[in-house]
């Protein structure tokens, strides 16, 4: 099929044609007037003109003092940590007028050009106030209404926030505007998608990372009654093509109204962590620990080193709290930092870690010249292998390393005995 004519002439069969082969009725044509519930009998709205035809809106407004769970709905002034984690220079300088947080509702899971947005849910700041948009397509035949009224709203944009939007809702927009002969209105748009920084942050402390667990174990904010699963909205879309009844659309408004809420709360928790990683907010030493090595990849040691020393003074699990002082000893070493890695690695080494005792071998070889203190610590690592419960290849590898350590060690010790 060739995209690149004129939208208006675009094969029905596209959408609407593949639809009514399906049973779907699409508008409800053939409807009893009394069947029929429409979206503006079932959620606020208006029906917005475009030169293409109308579509349906549905506004709210959020004010400046509102919570979402333990989060406000205001874009971090310090945005520096931000913007070098995201590698995007632009981050700390745009206003925050410019920001639109964006997340979709689709005819499917899958993606590709078979699968269209019914709904887009869109905010953006005014001031203090968070307004937030939601654009329903009543037919597939309005889709280009649609478009073009999201055309208009980007306007005055330069980024977009989302929640695994590199992956799924910026591609699928973009695909449905070339498929118009459209042009991207977000293309070039600086793009911060939440979803990587939520893994980094909480992988190692919470068994999900979906944005409504976040929303309920981070922020604190679980959802009502109202809400829909998110694999039930496609099917409700279709059912009520089929129907022509609304209400039972009112859950699928709730659930996309909320979910651009929650990024936006979401990104206020997630920038206040990074510009103040030691504030006593900060609850959890895993929190803590997994920004020291985020810091730590950016380069910013010094912060790095003082978050995993304070996150070593909290509750860690047993084996976080020594990934924890492995990674502090290997970073203070790095920083020049000696004494203090020192003095790690023999507490990691009293609690029986091999990787401690190898740290000392390697320090005392090295640096203190000292073969024979080396090669204690060398047959100290050797022993606590062969009595760890390790897979056989993990064993062999720690054994081939210590082996040859320590017959290298072996003949230093013997010169050294001999003169």
């Amino acid at each position: 099929m060739d995209y690149n004519c004129g939208v208006d002439s675009i094969p029905k069969s596209s959408l609407t044609d593949k639809l009514k082969a399906l049973g779907v009725k699409v508008g409800a044509a053939d409807l009893k007037p009394a069947d029929r519930h429409d979206i503006g009998s079932v959620v606020p709205g208006t029906y917005h003109p475009t030169p293409t035809g109308e579509v349906f809106v549905s506004e709210q407004a959020y004010s400046g003092d509102y919570r979402h769970g333990n989060a406000s709905l205001v874009i971090p002034d310090e945005r520096d940590i931000l913007a070098a984690w995201l590698g995007d220079v632009r981050l700390p300088d745009l206003p925050v007028e410019s920001f639109v947080f964006l997340d979709i509702e689709t005819s499917g899971l899958a993606g590709g050009t078979g699968t269209y947005a019914f709904m887009v849910g869109v905010g953006k700041f005014d001031g203090d106030i968070f307004r937030l948009r939601l654009f329903f397509m009543r037919d597939p035949a309005e889709e280009r209404a649609l478009l073009t009224a999201l055309e208009e709203y980007f306007a005055s944009a330069q980024a977009l926030v989302t929640f695994n939007g590199k992956a799924f809702d910026a591609p699928l927009l973009a695909t449905r505007f070339r498929l118009h002969n459209m042009p991207v209105p977000f293309e070039g748009y600086l793009h911060l998608d939440l979803l990587p920084l939520a893994r980094r942050l909480w992988r190692d402390r919470l068994p999900s990372r979906a944005l409504k667990y976040l929303e309920e174990n981070i922020l604190q904010a679980p959802r009502t009654s109202e809400e829909v699963p998110g694999y039930e909205i496609p099917y409700l879309y279709f059912d009520y093509l089929r129907s022509g009844d609304a209400r039972p659309l009112a859950g699928v408004f709730y659930h996309n109204a909320i979910d651009v809420v929650a990024m936006a709360a979401l990104l206020n928790h997630m920038g206040h962590m990074l510009a103040n990683p030691l504030h006593e907010s900060i609850e959890h030493g895993l929190d803590r620990i997994a920004l020291a090595k985020l810091f730590e990849d950016l380069g910013r040691w010094d912060d790095a080193a003082r978050l995993y020393e304070r996150g070593l003074q909290d509750n860690l699990p047993e084996t976080d709290f020594w990934q924890a002082v492995k990674r502090l000893s290997i970073l203070q070493r790095r920083r020049g930092d000696l004494e203090h890695a020192v003095k790690l690695w023999e507490q990691a080494a009293a609690d029986g870690h091999v990787y401690a005792c190898v740290e000392l071998a390697k320090h005392h070889e090295h640096r203190r010249k000292d073969p024979v203190e080396a090669l204690r610590w060398t047959e100290r690592a050797a022993g606590l292998a062969g009595e760890l419960d390790i897979p056989r290849y993990i064993y062999n590898h720690w054994i081939s390393e210590l082996q040859h350590r320590q017959d290298r060690l072996q003949k230093k010790a013997e010169i050294i005995h001999r003169s």
